[in-house]
């Protein structure tokens, strides 16, 4: 029997299970534990660090995988969603998976699952896991894709948990209030292990149910803390590090917060790696993430493109081009269930002119028309077009060099541009 190429077994597990969202761990526990009875009992168990937030998520994994390749350590990371190839999601030391690699994985769940049901995204998870098992690494960083609690990577125990960020966003999964979506999010602790939590303003009772969960928690702005230098663009860190406080001074900024930066070597000095202060600021300076504050030029026009889609991401965007010289041309789309009028509220003081579609083959997509009407109401101008591509070059025509084109509100929209740009290479 021929093996199914990565596409063609893609294609079937989105098919085959109706719910692109099914909490629960019943399932995929079931699945993991018989997965492990072929895994050799000989090889050793990476350290587990899963990541937990609103915002800030992705930035954090980068951010700790940098290091640690930096220091030469073994490291795989699994984030989601994917930009232009589903390989994106399961990295190992700073490649990708290769598709053989993965259809072997998905080979052996779809032996082991038999009659048990899964999503898209939990198999995702278990192929991961498989993956970095076999690859023997010292660090394994896990992204939670919705909520904590009851996400699928939080089947496995994690040494280190963290939680970036809480903000109002799929309300419709984790509840209609912080406090209710901040509970999912701490599920991801565990007893007697670090928690490191980046959100500095808890929701009112969040505090006590993270004492409750009997963590050992540390929290930004009071056990560990960033300041930023006043005569330049560089921070310094204290940390705490088997009880003492160690500073690292002259960290660079760069296009991820420094808030996400000190919590990711917080998070690796929690969970015991042995880092220098040298290789630690060498890999702060290189820190990148796709989509994420990212900076490009096409056709001699500054680009922007960031996956900011809830209004404490729009924020922070904001704070970005806030002091850009020339005009700002938003390329926007969203999904349905995003607070688009929040995030137009957060932005439209900074863009001139707005450029709005609707994402395709997606039953989730805004309407664009009403996407539009709210920019109006608000007070601005722009056009809807019929797809994401064209919004982007009609932006790209009307800019000069002196302007900037910012692309966000999803994954989705980052990604189509992304695509279509990297097609014209």
């Amino acid at each position: 029997m021929t093996s199914r190429s990565l596409q063609e077994w893609l294609t079937s597990v989105e098919a085959r299970h109706p719910n692109e969202i099914d909490l629960g761990l019943e399932r995929i526990s079931e699945v993991w534990s018989r997965i492990q009875t072929k895994i050799p009992e000989q090889l050793r168990k990476p350290k587990i660090i899963t990541v937990a937030g609103t915002n800030g998520k992705g930035s954090c994994v980068a951010a700790m995988q940098a290091i640690l390749l930096e220091h030469n350590y073994t490291v795989g990371s699994f984030t989601s969603p994917h930009f232009v190839r589903y390989n994106e999601r399961i990295n190992i030391n700073g490649e990708v998976a290769s598709d053989r690699l993965i259809v072997d994985a998905f080979e052996l769940i779809e032996d082991m699952r038999e009659s048990i049901s899964l999503t898209y995204f939990e198999i995702n998870a278990l192929a991961s896991l498989l993956i970095f098992r076999q690859s023997q690494l010292d660090c394994v960083l896990l992204e939670v894709g919705l909520g904590g609690r009851l996400d699928a990577v939080n089947i496995v125990d994690a040494d280190v948990a963290v939680l970036s960020s809480i903000d109002l966003d799929h309300q419709e999964w984790l509840g209609d209030s912080r406090l209710k979506i901040g509970i999912e999010k701490i599920g991801i602790s565990r007893p007697g292990k670090p928690f490191i939590i980046s959100e500095e303003n808890l929701p009112d009772g969040l505090l006590e149910a993270i004492k409750n969960t009997q963590a050992d928690y540390l929290r930004l702005g009071k056990n560990f803390k960033y300041e930023m230098n006043s005569s330049d663009d560089q921070f310094s860190a204290y940390l705490v590090t088997q009880g003492l406080v160690d500073s690292i001074k002259s960290l660079q900024t760069n296009d991820l917060l420094p808030k996400n930066i000190v919590t990711a070597i917080q998070a690796l000095l929690s969970a015991e790696f042995d880092l220098s202060h040298n290789l630690i600021r060498k890999a702060v300076s290189n820190l990148s993430l796709t989509g994420r504050q990212q900076k490009l030029i096409y056709r001699g026009i500054p680009v922007l493109l960031d996956v900011a889609h809830n209004p404490a991401a729009a924020r922070v965007l904001a704070g970005n081009i806030s002091q850009c010289s020339g005009a700002i041309y938003a390329v926007a789309s969203v999904l349905s269930d995003k607070d688009w009028m929040g995030i137009v509220s957060e932005l439209n003081d900074f863009i001139d002119e707005w450029f709005i579609a609707e994402i395709s083959d997606n039953p989730r997509a805004a309407n664009g028309q009403q996407l539009l009407e709210m920019v109006y109401t608000s007070d601005r101008k722009g056009v809807c077009y019929a797809s994401i591509q064209e919004a982007f070059l009609q932006a790209i025509a009307g800019a000069t060099s002196d302007d900037k084109v910012v692309v966000f509100g999803s994954f989705h929209t980052v990604s189509t541009v992304l695509a279509f740009i990297e097609r014209e290479a």
